[in-house]
């Protein structure tokens, strides 16, 4: 079957270790293809799998079987995939991650692949004289001690730790500076990329970057999920990659041309930086302090630039020194696409970035804008500032704007085509008592949201609109995807248009929290959920004073959103039996995935309220934690006897996430 190790360096050093190892069956000088092969059955025809995964998960289960170190095997594997790296002519298949080791496991010792002679291996200067003598070497028994790791170990996702690939990059990058940069294969960078930001090594991160051979670097489609980039401390991380991106545009602008780190990056993409402005450890990166470790950057490179051209120009003395220096050949610069947030602090600094960094080698370009506690004119100066090519949302909070002040804003949202969520929340708009004043606000407001072509998602949150939102919505060129209208002081004709409009069979998320279901609203929420039942995913009904009489009339309306994935139930009086049945009810909806339901109403204790410590408004009723352990039980086992690992039932609202818009 010829050589399958062909042009597969990293495979076949990694058979070379498990021969060394001398487990049974594994000692195949022929290649694992022809064993495999010769097994028959599921096993049969797999030789050419090699070509494609690189490793397949048998080598884990013979690894774990026969007691084999895996720490040993990582550091000394990736100690050995250096030195091959060091080959010009080294090239490699395309990275696959492995299938989970708990697929291979061997009933037994008896070795159940052919003994075949081993064949001739290819040597590395220094590596068997290394691995023979070294006291890192693995016992052969099964009792052998575990040899404590040489690199920091870290709760990675599945699909990391399960790629052999994965573990020897996070070896080489526990080294600084990395010794085989130079002659790094392209395809290898993204992996060691992940390896160093999921363990935390700056410096190599700062050293990939500066020799990036990849016009785009997107921190999220390298990492994985946006999930990694919030649990994994990161803000040093994205401040090396920051300063890599500056450090290499300053060489670009004083010696044009003369680069020989071989960077090509042209498009920096940190959007995915956790979303918390508050930070949710010391040292991670919030979009706040990342958004000013950006403005800084685009400020300094700016300021690098202006001092370069006048350097220039005085070396060129007289009327056509100013004119040769312009003329001189400027770098492409770098386009850094990020998420903004900004408030009353971080103004200034984003506001010069913006204005100046323009033009400038270093150029933000803003996916989602969020201002905080910000005043009318700054907003509207940095919304004029945005590139609008790339806006796709726009938050607006804690902000007193007011039909007025959304009269002076909305305008200057038009020229983002493809803004497609508008979050307005807290803006203190309160018509329920209708004026003249307030029925010109309101056509105003109309007739800007229909400006938005591409608008799917809106938040008027706490808004008092009642009896107003057939008038708000009613010129809007496409329907909405995406509602979220809690404590908005809404009347039954507000959700009878609703249910009526064709927003409701486009709808995926729905949020009417702090509504009082318990009168008139109960019926025309549940003929809007029919309407919306075949498209709804996410649901939220928290602090609605419903109890158990008003959720069993929504039961059968429910269970018809087959795919309704979030439902959100905290804060209304419920009890435990209450629960138990729709959670019962709604094991049949294959989607749902979370649901956050109340404290129990037969969890509390007959007290009356309490004042929260540090509040002079705020009341708690007393909590009987015995009875809310039982109920938790309870409920933990039905959902353990239903089988659906899938979803989870917690009464806590807060840090499990919520379905962003973009993200349905």
């Amino acid at each position: 079957m010829g050589d399958p190790w062909a042009g597969l360096r990293i495979p076949r050093l990694i058979w070379m270790f498990l021969n060394y190892f001398r487990i049974p069956g594994m000692v195949l000088g022929g290649g694992p293809g022809a064993a495999l092969g010769g097994l028959g059955g599921p096993w049969a025809g797999l030789e050419g799998a090699w070509t494609g995964l690189g490793i397949p998960g048998l080598v884990w289960g013979s690894l774990e079987w026969f007691g084999v170190s895996l720490n040993w095997f990582e550091d000394s594997l990736g100690e050995a995939l250096s030195c091959v790296l060091q080959d010009p002519n080294f090239t490699e298949s395309p990275l696959k991650l492995l299938p989970p080791k708990s697929l291979f496991r061997f009933p037994s010792p008896t070795p159940f692949l052919p003994q075949v002679p081993s064949a001739a291996k290819r040597e590395i200067p220094g590596f068997w004289e290394h691995s023979q003598n070294s006291a890192m070497a693995p016992s052969r028994s099964r009792s052998s001690t575990r040899i404590p790791p040489c690199i920091p170990k870290r709760q990675l996702p599945p699909g990391y730790s399960d790629s052999l690939l994965f573990l020897c990059a996070r070896r080489i990058v526990a080294h600084h500076p990395l010794p085989i940069l130079p002659a790094l294969p392209a395809h290898l960078y993204p992996i060691l990329f992940q390896a160093a930001f999921l363990d935390g090594r700056p410096l190599v991160l700062r050293d990939l970057v500066a020799a990036w051979p990849f016009p785009v670097l997107n921190f999220q489609r390298l990492v994985g999920r946006r999930e990694l980039l919030r649990d994994h401390p990161c803000k040093l991380c994205v401040q090396a990659v920051i300063l890599a991106v500056v450090a290499q545009l300053r060489r670009e602008l004083e010696e044009p041309g003369r680069d020989s780190s071989g960077c090509r990056l042209r498009v920096l993409d940190v959007t995915g930086v956790p979303d918390d402005p508050a930070g949710r450890a010391p040292d991670g990166m919030s979009v706040w302090s990342g958004t000013v470790a950006l403005a800084k950057a685009c400020v300094e490179v700016s300021k690098h630039q202006r001092e370069f051209l006048r350097r220039g120009s005085k070396r060129h003395k007289g009327r056509s020194g100013a004119a040769t220096a312009a003329a001189a050949p400027q770098p492409p610069g770098v386009d850094v696409h990020a998420d903004l947030f900004v408030n009353g602090t971080s103004y200034g600094i984003l506001r010069d970035a913006l204005q100046t960094g323009a033009t400038g080698p270093l150029r933000l370009k803003c996916r989602e804008f969020q201002a905080e506690k910000l005043s009318l004119a700054g907003i509207v100066s940095l919304l004029e500032s945005l590139d609008p090519s790339c806006v796709r949302r726009v938050d607006l909070r804690f902000r007193n704007l007011g039909l007025t002040g959304l009269s002076v804003i909305l305008p200057h949202l038009s020229r983002f085509p493809e803004l497609r969520s508008l979050k307005l929340q807290y803006s203190n708009v309160d018509v329920r008592r209708p004026t003249p004043e307030s029925a010109i606000g309101i056509r105003c407001l109309a007739g800007q949201l229909g400006m938005l072509p591409s608008l799917r998602e809106l938040n008027l949150g706490s808004s008092r609109l009642s009896g107003n939102l057939r008038q708000i919505l009613c010129d809007l060129q496409a329907p909405l995807e995406s509602l979220e209208l809690a404590f908005c002081s809404l009347v039954p004709a507000d959700l009878a248009f609703l249910s009526q409009s064709f927003h409701a069979p486009a709808l995926k998320r729905l949020d009417l929290s702090g509504h009082d279901f318990s009168q008139g609203l109960l019926e025309p929420l549940r003929l809007l959920l029919e309407e919306t039942s075949a498209s709804l995913l996410h649901l939220d009904l928290m602090e609605c004073r419903m109890a158990d009489s008003h959720l069993d009339a929504l039961l059968p309306t429910l269970r018809r959103c087959s795919r309704l994935r979030f439902l959100g139930l905290y804060g209304n009086s419920l009890s435990t039996a209450a629960l138990k049945d729709l959670l019962q009810k709604t094991l049949e909806l294959p989607d749902l995935h979370l649901v956050v339901y109340p404290f129990p109403v037969d969890c509390y204790k007959p007290e009356p309220p309490r004042r929260v410590p540090g509040s002079r408004r705020i009341y708690e009723e007393p909590m009987d934690g015995e009875r809310l352990a039982a109920a938790t039980a309870e409920i933990s086992q039905l959902l353990a006897n239903s089988g659906r690992t899938d979803l989870v039932w917690t009464y806590n609202p807060y840090g499990h996430g919520a379905l962003d818009y973009f993200s349905l």
